[in-house]
């Protein structure tokens, strides 16, 4: 089993490619102090809100589930009816605590260190793929939608839940702030149109639900929860 790395590999000479004063916050290979806040910043709101949300969204996803950017493995205890999930997340300090959760999960998981825009998998894998807390802050959001399309068969469906650029003008803040906020949020980007790019993507949405937990000056909100389907080729 995966556990937390301790480089990121050895040069020609033998030297870790990880400078040995690199800042513990944004360390090459992953964002390590992040991750080790990530579940205890994050639990009251799982609790109070995310939570719900989650299983809601998850308890009848089944078949082969692909969970993208699974992050430290927040939806592994809501999945109840997959044959398998495949959690893929590139950021080696969040695979090693999302591998941990992995080994006492309902469901047989398997760790993959995928990156969303590159997912190492054949044409029409998977039955489903959830993407939940990762497409604010993947690197290319349009190539990250068109992996996922890829690799979802025909009749595979695209679970989301993520948090949205508002529609009023609070969505000028998310664009003023977001540079300075996606410094110490492992990337985030809280102003970007997720919903749109789902749809230039080529999906098209079965159900879908805008929810705002959030307190007015929180910059990531609302929060979108839906599910969507590949469009036919000659209508997407």
């Amino acid at each position: 089993m995966e556990r937390f790395p301790r480089d990121a590999g050895r040069d020609a000479k033998g030297k870790s490619r990880w400078r040995q004063g690199a800042p513990f916050f944004n360390q090459r290979g992953g964002h390590r102090l992040f991750a080790a806040i990530y579940d205890p910043v994050t639990a009251p709101f799982e609790r109070a809100v995310l939570g719900a949300h989650r299983s809601a969204l998850l308890a009848g996803i089944g078949g082969l589930v692909l969970d993208v950017g699974a992050g430290t493995g927040a939806n592994l205890t809501h999945f109840r009816t997959a044959r398998k999930v495949v959690a893929a997340e590139p950021d080696p300090w969040m695979r090693g605590r999302l591998a941990t959760k992995a080994a006492n999960a309902p469901v047989p998981v398997e760790v993959r260190s995928d990156a969303a825009e590159t997912l190492g998998f054949e044409d029409a894998t998977f039955d489903a793929v959830v993407c939940t807390c990762v497409l604010c802050s993947v690197r290319d959001l349009s190539a990250a939608l068109s992996e996922v399309r890829r690799v979802l068969r025909p009749g595979g469906v695209l679970a989301v839940l993520e948090h949205v650029r508002a529609d009023d003008g609070f969505a000028k803040w998310q664009r003023g702030l977001q540079p300075m906020w996606s410094c110490f949020s492992g990337g985030c980007h809280p102003d970007r149109d997720i919903a749109g790019a789902i749809s230039q993507a080529g999906f098209l949405f079965q159900s879908a639900e805008t929810f705002d937990p959030m307190p007015s000056w929180v910059l990531t909100r609302p929060w979108l929860k839906a599910v969507a389907v590949p469009a036919a080729k000659d209508s997407a």
